[in-house]
């Protein structure tokens, strides 16, 4: 797993900037001032108790949400400020993992990856594609499961196909919510050797939402922890939790305790 970490980073081009962050809900105040880059080629895994505000910065990054003040730019683009069609195109370089795989029931393995190509990339032949298909399926190791169902699948495999149909569009930028949630040691494991494959081959950027420790010390070039609306602090995860901070302390005692 590490030989796949040694992996190129531009530090020199951002492909998420944020500035002077906010965003309220009625009298309840989630983000108070983020600062933060992502940059082309990086992994970030951020970490911080539910209800910080995590889930509440990737609908605004990906323009599901408004911010009350700062500024999100995202591939160049200022989000708050597309129209609807040029969020929709902006949308299409971002691949979103969603805790829950978000596959259709009903649709075979084959069918949930073709979707998003054949709804968004009309000009696609058939044979375009199975192969497209196909290559994501052998990116996540599930050659043999493409005429499954949803539910003949595990919990894993499941969280590799969820991964899959994200790839297929070739995103720039990748969101992995709760990526390792509710996985059992040996398949969280697995989880995180295919996030860093995922970087690795897709040269893809990476935000990692995460409660595991272990997922964000393994996956994250930078881990970042959210607390009270604002990132206490970016770095190495070593560095992040080499600190007095009682807050910083408490998260990371709990986590390893649970």
């Amino acid at each position: 797993m590490e030989e796949l970490k040694q992996h190129i980073i531009n530090y020199n081009e951002a492909v998420i900037s944020i500035s002077g962050l906010y965003k309220s809900f009625g009298d309840l105040d989630v983000l108070k001032g983020i600062d933060f880059e992502l940059f082309k080629g990086e992994n970030v895994a951020v970490l911080g108790k539910s209800g910080t505000g995590k889930s509440v910065l990737i609908k605004i990054i990906i323009g599901l949400l408004k911010p009350d003040k700062g500024e999100v730019i995202v591939l160049g683009e200022q989000v708050d400020k597309l129209e609807r069609k040029e969020l929709d195109a902006l949308r299409l370089r971002i691949g979103f993992s969603f805790q829950s795989s978000a596959l259709y029931d009903s649709m075979n393995v084959y069918q949930n990856l073709a979707f998003p190509l054949t709804m968004n990339r009309k000009n696609l032949s058939r044979k375009d594609v199975d192969e497209a298909v196909a290559e994501v399926l052998e990116a996540v190791s599930l050659n043999d499961k493409a005429k499954q169902l949803p539910s003949d699948l595990s919990g894993g495999q499941r969280k590799r196909i969820g991964i899959a149909r994200t790839l297929i569009l070739k995103p720039e930028i990748m969101l992995y919510d709760e990526p390792t949630s509710g996985l059992d040691p040996v398949t969280s494991a697995e989880i995180i050797e295919l996030i860093n494959e995922v970087q690795q081959k897709y040269n893809t950027s990476s935000i990692i939402i995460t409660h595991d420790l272990t997922c964000a010390k393994n996956t994250g070039n930078r881990t970042a922890m959210l607390l009270d609306g604002r990132f206490m602090k970016i770095g190495t995860f070593d560095d992040v939790f080499d600190t007095n901070d009682e807050q910083v302390k408490a998260f990371f005692n709990y986590n390893f305790i649970q």
